[in-house]
């Protein structure tokens, strides 16, 4: 059991350090421009201890930023109340916003709207009443108001955050709205 441990030890130990070499690298290179031997070179370990861990960079962002998006979203949905779930991911964002523009910047963007897509359908699971909405359109407006809150989220966060945090609530919360009324509005026809 000893040598387990001390194994995973090590395991979450190269992965930390894989992680935190290609965070670094990001600062100053393209993901594109990054190669493994430059990220193991800068974290100390081997190739063979990447290739234990990963598959691609992009494998490590994920597993990096993963837990950190879940487990805001896992505060979001258990500790604020539900009238006041959306404005707390909108004040969860924008501590991303640096984030958001170096996954921009250095082309990982992809890696980051995977987990706020993952993480909105899960969102929406818990917090939405599905009463009228057969499993397809339960299904397709979560897809539809997913993508679209990302790029609201995005356009503000990026664009300069203008507007007010609870103006973009506001929209978000209209779109919502108005977009399942039309849904339960076309189920009862």
């Amino acid at each position: 059991m000893a040598a387990t441990n001390h194994a995973q030890a090590i395991k979450q130990d190269s992965q930390n350090y894989l992680a935190t070499a290609l965070l670094q690298l990001l600062e100053n290179k393209d993901l594109s421009d990054i190669t493994v031997t430059a990220v193991v070179n800068r974290a100390g370990v081997s190739r063979m201890a990447f290739y234990r861990n990963f598959t691609t960079l992009t494998d490590v962002l994920t597993a990096y930023f993963e837990p950190i998006i879940t487990a805001q979203f896992d505060d979001v949905l258990a500790h604020v109340p539900q009238n006041q779930k959306l404005a707390a991911l909108g004040k969860f964002f924008q501590t991303l916003a640096p984030t958001l523009q170096l996954s921009v910047d250095r082309g990982f963007e992809g890696v980051f709207q995977q987990l706020f897509e993952q993480n909105m359908r899960r969102f929406y699971t818990v917090t939405t009443a599905w009463t009228d909405v057969t499993a397809t359109q339960q299904k397709y407006w979560t897809q539809f108001m997913t993508a679209g809150i990302y790029r609201i989220w995005r356009e503000w966060l990026l664009g300069g955050q203008s507007e007010s945090l609870a103006e973009i609530h506001e929209l978000i919360a209209t779109f919502q709205t108005a977009t399942m009324t039309a849904l339960k509005s076309q189920s009862s026809r």
